[in-house]
């Protein structure tokens, strides 16, 4: 018996059952298996970035049909191209890459293993199997969950060509360190061997995003090959998706709630009982028919994906930054909070809400309500340190769009300028109680070091432009953000955001 179930009992006093194909059957009947048999199955899918997301959705939707007896032959293949996905990668092998889904409802919880995915790709620095495999034409989709800001983009939205990954990439094709470098490869070898092109397909939280992956495959192809950039624009698909499903990470407390189920899982993945996923229908070497698990293909996801990132995504850094700065410690903790809580309604109704526009069945004021309501599961232990992460990316994706448009209207943007200066006082690294903020971006030195500066010279946060674009000295803008981040440092953020409730206004 190994650490994952010693001292540990399922629901009737047993030990847990290992999660692992021959123990299937030995699991207790409340947690719901695999009906189909996982040897009929053949990989059509490789998926780069084998987190719990992508596990809780794509893989979910995929594992769907299969229980109905369909997409048989779009099996999921796991791949990484960071060495920290090696350990997930030994995780997952060592179960058979099957994952234990445990849905946190408020009215109660359940559970189900799926087992769409059958292999995780080796994690080598070459990242040679990885490529090999994606030139295999039996793989008609690559798809990938980086992270927002992993696809290699300049402050302003461009091709970051000058990042020294993408310099490594386009130098050494053969050898490539990122997730890009090995797609380009692989379809390198697919034209050359006359086997056709596969669908890129992003699983990110971005507009436009298979926009943005098609940049950035078709930039770092044409850093080298000018031919090969060519045809991979004119044959491969980048369908643009919107993704949502809200998972927190997985820790101890997610693998003893498995095991209370019966089951001892290395990487349980716990999610709210919501899932939502809107993708043209833009497939070059086809596609499985996620629409009969739940899905939505049309010609409009740019719809979709503003309310999402807009109300839902913005939402998070809305709570996030100021429910770091005072030690909150989950995003249903924010929400419960007598000040963090009517922040998110009102910013998201006055300030956000006139720039979304609604979709088939649902308005902005209707998708507050749910997001509101998403967001205050207790269930759903989503921390607030997970949903802050990477904020140099968030806000250029999540807000300034809505800043952008609001100063192009004439409209408020006071609770915007706010949530910026939030964030700034966040990054400065403290809490208010005087604990540390551990370190919570990529570029969390910098960050710091400017939040610092910014204490007694508030337009130095707005300079970074690589983060603020054409906002980086926007005088309107700067006159919102000082006097909220002068009042946050002078009176705390309490006091800064009750003035807002009270006034809708940044401080004389």
């Amino acid at each position: 018996m190994d650490e994952l179930t010693r001292n540990a009992r399922g629901p009737d006093g047993s030990a847990p059952e290992p999660l692992s194909l021959d123990g299937l059957a030995r699991l207790p009947d409340t947690i719901a298996v695999p009906s189909y048999d996982r040897a009929d199955l053949s990989p059509g899918i490789v998926h780069i970035g084998l987190g719990n997301f992508h596990r809780a959705h794509q893989a979910w939707y995929t594992h769907r049909l299969m229980q109905d007896g369909r997409a048989r032959d779009w099996a999921i293949l796991g791949a990484g191209v960071r060495p920290a996905d090696a350990d997930q990668r030994a995780a997952l092998l060592a179960q058979d890459c099957l994952t234990t889904l445990i849905e946190l409802d408020p009215d109660g919880r359940s559970a189900e293993v799926t087992g769409a995915m059958i292999d995780f790709l080796p994690v080598e620095p070459d990242n040679a199997a990885l490529i090999a495999r994606m030139a295999d034409p039996e793989i008609r989709i690559v798809s990938l969950t980086v992270t927002e800001g992993g696809y290699f983009r300049t402050g302003d939205g461009g091709f970051d060509e000058d990042h020294d990954d993408i310099r490594h990439d386009a130098a050494d094709p053969d050898r490539p360190r990122t997730a890009f470098g090995a797609m380009v490869a692989a379809l390198a070898r697919r034209r050359a061997a006359g086997h056709g092109p596969f669908t890129c397909q992003s699983c990110d939280n971005l507009q436009g995003n298979g926009d943005i992956l098609r940049r950035t495959v078709t930039g770092l192809a044409r850093l080298h090959d000018a031919d090969l950039a060519g045809w991979i624009d004119a044959n491969c698909t980048f369908p643009n998706a919107m993704v949502d499903c809200i998972v927190p990470a997985t820790g101890e407390a997610e693998r003893a709630l498995a095991r209370d189920f019966g089951v001892a899982d290395r990487a349980p993945v716990t999610h709210e009982p919501f899932r939502q996923w809107v993708m043209e229908d833009r497939f070059c070497a086809g596609r499985p028919d996620w629409d009969q698990a739940g899905a939505t293909f049309t010609d409009d996801v740019h719809a979709y994906e503003a309310m999402k990132l807009r109300l839902l995504n913005a939402g998070h850094q809305i709570l996030a930054n100021p429910g770091e700065v005072l030690g909150l410690a989950t995003i249903a903790d924010c929400m419960a909070h007598d000040a963090v809580g009517p922040l998110f309604r009102i910013v998201a109704s006055r300030e956000i809400a006139p720039h979304v526009a609604a979709v088939p069945g649902m308005t902005p004021a209707a998708y507050i309500k749910l997001t509101a309501d998403r967001f205050a599961n207790p269930q759903i232990r989503d921390t607030t340190r997970r949903v802050a992460f990477d904020g140099s990316a968030r806000h250029p994706g999540f807000l300034l769009p809505v800043i952008r448009d609001a100063l192009a209207a004439d409209a408020p943007i006071a609770g915007l300028a706010l949530v910026e200066a939030a964030w700034a006082r966040m990054c400065a690294g403290l809490r208010e109680d005087g604990t540390e903020i551990a370190p919570n971006d990529p570029h969390w030195s910098r960050l710091q070091a400017t939040a610092q500066a910014a204490r007694d010279q508030p337009a130095a946060w707005l300079a970074q432009r690589d983060i603020y674009g054409d906002l980086a000295g926007e005088p309107r803008l700067e006159e919102a953000f000082a006097p909220w981040l002068a009042m946050i440092w002078s009176d705390g953020m309490e006091a800064a955001i009750a003035h807002y409730l009270r006034t809708s206004a940044p401080p004389a």
